[in-house]
């Protein structure tokens, strides 16, 4: 171990935008990864995590997989005898850009983030598929048994990366094109997009409940309007060990479909009446049935395989089981409910392709909204978790060009297409269409009917469908 450094000094350092890795996997008291060795900490909200855990030093390795750079990608000493300070070593390693030998602008550095993020997401998505598909097969092997300690421990480990990350669902792999793994990879998504409306919602909700509480007779607080300032937090709805079994309960939440059997779950077709009541015994009756076998009697868990088909309002069509009244939904099944239509309606399946992912959230939206207030703020965390414009969405250009969402925050779009709709011979620069100085023509045309991810996936470049490989990345633009 190359030694410790204090928390507040590493926060003041990526404040003033430098940054740090540690080599070291950095945990709390209750085993939940706060910090994975290899991510690249570019915003203090991973250390404020860390402080906020009671963790005051932050040790690194001394393996040369540690860092600590300061704005100008200056490297820091972090020898076990050298605190921290303002003198720089004299070999001045400097941080890698995404293309060699080009100076990283704002825009630059939040590209090598993304790419740092993405690589790290597809780690532990990674290892959370390789999870899920050994509960499942350990299910259909050992009349229903599996190891959910195993389990929770990979499903800690994700909702650590999940919570640190301001938009994880960004970084996750998306599967357009293939269904093979459709249970596995939508176990996953589901359990990304709740934990972020989750932590979304706890916070705004949280806020809101705060500043009604401090209030003064006169004053009405509005979480959604800026101007209302952020009050005394003296409120949580949810504590942590509850939103951790929470994301457990996303993970686990299609979990009866194990027994239910293949040439069911699989059709291509339209369900009959009799497959279709098969198919709903998946949550009440056959995941309930797992959960029991197992002696999960976790209620987070229980009543989100249970719930998350359930109706959210009072009429709410196609919804089971019946009989439960929308109020006496827990508003974290709700969650559970509208991760996975969304997930559901932006993947691939054996009955259809995948929808673009701006539709996906219109419809929804149109859905659920202004049906009661509790539904809002479910409504209100899940697009703020997502975007307007979430990541791999497909959006015209007022100028005729098509655009890939890279990041939601923004948008950060990469142009693929010239003005008449062919893939361009060349990597173009990204576009945050955020900065005051875009130009009008480059800003996203909602006139234009949105596409399908599949019909233009031929005109992506190859970073952009399956990963981003060293010989083709999109160069950001130097000062």
């Amino acid at each position: 171990m190359a030694g410790t450094v204090d928390i507040d000094t590493l926060i003041k350092i990526v404040s003033n935008g430098g940054k740090v890795t540690t080599g070291i996997d950095i945990y709390n008291n209750n085993g939940t990864l706060l910090l994975d060795k290899a991510f690249v900490v570019t915003s203090t909200k991973p250390l404020q995590i860390i402080k906020e855990n009671g963790i005051r030093k932050v040790p690194l390795s001394a393996d040369g997989k540690s860092g600590i750079w300061n704005a100008e990608g200056v490297q820091y000493s972090t020898g076990p005898k050298s605190p921290v300070s303002e003198s720089a070593q004299t070999n001045q390693e400097r941080i890698p850009s995404i293309s060699p030998g080009v100076t990283l602008n704002s825009l630059g550095k939040r590209l090598y983030e993304i790419e740092e993020s993405r690589k790290l997401a597809r780690e532990n998505y990674k290892v959370a598929k390789q999870c899920i598909k050994k509960a499942i097969d350990d299910i259909k092997n050992n009349s229903g048994q599996f190891d959910h300690a195993e389990v929770s421990s990979h499903v800690s480990r994700l909702a650590g990366f999940l919570t640190i990350m301001d938009n994880p669902f960004t970084y996750l792999t998306r599967e357009i094109l293939s269904y093979d793994d459709y249970l596995y990879n939508h176990s996953i998504n589901v359990c990304a997009i709740g934990t972020a409306v989750m932590n979304k919602f706890n916070t705004v909700f949280s806020t809101m409940i705060s500043g009604h509480l401090n209030a003064s007779e006169n004053e009405v607080y509005d979480p959604f309007n800026k101007s209302s300032g952020i009050p005394k937090i003296t409120y949580q709805h949810f504590q942590k060990d509850e939103l951790q079994s929470i994301s457990l309960g996303f993970f686990l939440h299609d979990i009866g479909k194990v027994m239910v059997p293949d040439e069911i779950l699989n059709k291509s077709g339209k369900l009959t009446d009799e497959e279709f009541a098969i198919i709903k015994k998946h949550s009440h009756e056959l995941g309930l049935s797992i959960l029991e076998k197992n002696k999960l009697n976790n209620p987070f868990i229980t009543n989100i395989v249970k719930h998350h088909h359930s109706a959210l309002y009072l009429g709410e069509p196609h919804c089971y089981p019946a009989g439960e009244p929308p109020e006496k939904i827990p508003l974290y099944a709700k969650v559970c409910k509208i991760a996975d239509m969304y997930d559901a309606m932006t993947s691939k399946t054996s009955y259809k392709e995948a929808f673009n992912q701006i539709n996906a959230v219109t419809e929804i939206f149109r859905s659920y909204a202004r049906k009661d207030a509790l539904l809002q703020y479910i409504l209100q965390s899940f697009i703020k978790s997502i975007g307007i414009y979430p990541s791999g969405s497909i959006v015209f250009l007022r100028n005729g060009q098509m655009g890939y969402v890279l990041e939601s925050k923004g948008p950060l779009i990469i142009p693929f297409t010239d003005m008449d709709g062919s893939r361009l011979s060349i990597s173009p620069a990204p576009l945050d269409l955020s900065d005051p100085g875009c130009d009008d023509k480059f800003k996203i045309d909602n006139r234009r009917s949105i596409k399908n991810p599949l019909e233009v996936y031929d005109l992506l470049p190859s970073y952009l469908r399956s990963g981003r490989p060293e010989t083709e990345k999109p160069q950001p633009v130097s000062n």
